[in-house]
């Protein structure tokens, strides 16, 4: 069974040539060709799934050697695929969720004149993140991550004729690009200390390394993941590309590119294990993204923003999880799957929304919308239910145990994540409660179109500018797009309870991330009460504010932290002076010593040199009577030192 690896990879990767490069022949039948393929290598990954599961847990891990990439002396660089129990539940969330997607898509683009096109960037993205998750070393996996930072700037720019989407996908290209030299700087580093970059040895042999070497490869790696997983500092790129087509924000920013780096932390477990110094980094930064997100995502009214501030803040949960070493990996992975199943349904539930408000995206503008769109109200209502951790739900199982494991760190590292933990779960039930309550409750705000105030300077310019301003006409989408909001309603519901009973996911995963048992100094029970007390709170808060008192169509002025989250915590502004600036100030200066002392070295030089020769060069004058006196000098001269020396 282990020969159809590469089948997982090639299906998509196929469908991506044929559609690209078929031409406009296959306009027609395009966008069923993508689905297919994906659907087909879901399929096989099914298959190897059950394959596994009739292996001993130990047993599980299989390889496939196809071709050695780089023979030479020394360096030998193969194109080899790992199937383990990490890798196969990234192939089924990613093929299965992006199936899904996929056929949303065929009703969501069904209008679009560049379709085939736009199946095929899926189905490369598919074939790319395959690759990544499915690679036996870290440089085939840097070929993944390349090939999924390619695909992600296709289909963020996709609607390239609008230009906030092309320099959100610029954006975005740029930003990774930062991450992905971090991820080269630490195989390179690899190299030199270990010989090698394939996970089994470097992994292996991180015991016989030097600390520093360890946690700068490490620190490198992070940077890394904070590009693909939008974390602090390099998350400013993720609000931006919600300008894409919105299943590419369920594709990409909820179950695919944005937890490739949870996965790359994760695989690289045992060196950070032997890098704590980097481990706390990584936690510090897991903690600060997640409650950096969820106060982005209080204050957005474009509803993909929203969302898109919440996804950060899930994915940061990942990361803090993933930095508490063998205490979290399992359930960082855990609530990575659970995320896939409702952030991609919230996703496309918005979608729908969307598509039957005419493309608009501001919630102010919503209202009422439940009994017009009842599937979608359904199944966005259970993705909502299962991101605030509602008991029984997905989010409840996996995101309960992050924070208990962010407590069992022990000490007073484990009282502040755990509490930051704690926070961020109110901080999400009150934002999520924002959303349900502004789209789908009160009176229908869409019927009248009122212009924002010019005395409201805060309203976000690209709330005014999206949509059309002729009156909506909502109304439920079609099955087509409705089917996939279903199976991930019900994956929102169910996947947590049959992950977490029993630990379940927890065993699955233990022969390739371990676990150990951390020394919490407050009990599971405990950590289950507060969660729920301030999911109630943050429920609580957003009812009176949304629920109780009519939605205004233009935004108060609000507090300064409200306008603060609005611009995104001022993070483009900080880039600005910090890098922009900072950079034209940095190549100024360069310029100046460049004109100033390299330059003026040189063409001093070259001056001196000029002016010397110019002088020597009246000596040679060409008239004899001169020659003859410097020769009668020169006869004078050494006369004199010869009678001299006699003399001494």
């Amino acid at each position: 069974m282990e020969n159809l690896i590469a089948l997982l990879i090639a299906a998509p990767l196929l469908g991506a040539a044929v559609l690209l490069c078929g031409g406009r022949r296959l306009d027609a039948v395009g966008h069923w060709i993508g689905t297919v393929l994906a659907a087909a290598s879901f399929v096989i990954g099914v298959l190897l799934f059950a394959d596994m599961l009739g292996k001993a847990a130990d047993h599980r891990a299989v390889t496939q050697h196809l071709f050695s990439w780089i023979p030479v002396a020394g360096f030998q660089a193969d194109v080899t695929f790992r199937l383990d129990q990490l890798s196969m539940t990234f192939v089924l969330l990613i093929t299965g969720v992006g199936s899904l997607i996929h056929l949303y898509s065929v009703g969501y683009m069904e209008h679009d004149e560049r379709r085939r096109r736009f199946f095929g960037y899926l189905n490369l993205f598919l074939a790319a993140m395959l690759l990544l998750v499915l690679a036996d070393n870290y440089l085939l996996l840097y070929v993944g991550w390349e090939g999924v930072g390619l695909a992600s700037y296709l289909l963020i720019g996709f609607w390239q004729h609008k230009p906030s989407a092309a320099t959100a996908a610029k954006k975005a290209f740029l930003v990774n690009r930062v991450g992905d030299v971090g991820l080269s700087i630490a195989i390179m580093l690899m190299f030199t200390t270990f010989g090698t970059f394939a996970f089994t040895p470097v992994l292996g042999a991180v015991d016989g390394a030097s600390e520093g070497k360890l946690t700068a490869i490490a620190l490198m790696l992070l940077l890394a993941a904070c590009g693909k997983s939008a974390q602090v500092p390099l998350q400013s790129w993720l609000g931006d590309a919600m300008e894409g087509p919105t299943p590419v924000s369920a594709l990409i920013h909820a179950a695919t590119m944005v937890t490739a780096g949870v996965y790359l932390i994760v695989r690289s477990g045992a060196l950070f294990d032997a890098a704590p110094d980097a481990q706390l980094v990584v936690t510090i930064v897991g903690a600060v993204t997640l409650l950096f997100g969820a106060i982005v995502g209080c204050a957005k009214d474009d509803i993909k923003k929203a969302l898109a501030g919440s996804t950060m803040s899930q994915i940061g949960y990942m990361v803090l999880a993933a930095g508490l070493g063998p205490i979290g990996y399992a359930f960082a992975i855990m609530h990575l799957v659970t995320h896939g199943f409702f952030k991609a349904g919230l996703f496309l539930g918005a979608g729908s929304v969307m598509h039957g408000m005419n493309d608009e995206v501001d919630m102010r503008r919503y209202g009422g919308l439940r009994t017009y769109m009842p599937v979608t109200f359904v199944t966005f209502g259970l993705g909502y239910l299962a991101i605030i951790g509602f008991p029984g739900l997905s989010g409840f199982f996996s995101k309960d145990k992050i924070i208990e494991a962010a407590f069992a760190k022990g000490g007073t590292e484990g009282w502040i994540l755990g509490g930051a933990a704690l926070l961020g779960a109110a901080l999400t039930a009150y934002y999520m409660t924002r959303v349900m309550l502004m789209t789908f409750f009160g009176e229908e705000r869409w019927r009248a179109r009122p212009t924002a105030s010019p005395a409201e300077p805060d309203v976000e310019p690209a709330a005014e500018e999206r949509g059309t301003h002729a009156e909506p006409h909502p109304h439920e989408s079609p099955w087509i797009m409705t089917i996939p909001m279903i199976v991930l309603a019900f994956g929102s519901v169910f996947a947590g309870a049959f992950f977490g009973v029993g630990n379940r996911f927890l065993h699955w995963l233990e022969p390739v991330t371990g676990h150990e048992e951390g020394n919490s100094p407050v009990s599971a029970a405990t950590v289950t009460a507060a969660t729920l007390v301030l999911l109630l709170v943050g429920v609580g808060i957003a009812y009176l504010q949304y629920g109780r008192r009519p939605v205004p169509a233009v935004a108060p002025r609000g507090s300064l932290l409200t306008r603060a989250a609005r611009r995104d915590l001022l993070q483009d502004d900080f880039n600005h002076v910090v890098l922009v600036r900072g950079g034209e100030h940095l190549t100024r200066s360069l310029v100046y010593v460049d004109h100033t002392l390299v330059d003026g070295v040189v063409n001093g030089s070259a001056a001196s040199m000029g002016g010397l020769s110019g002088r020597l060069r009246r000596l040679q004058n060409g008239y004899a009577r001169s020659y003859a006196v410097s020769m009668f000098g020169g006869a004078a001269v050494l006369i004199a030192l010869t009678l001299l020396m006699r003399a001494v």
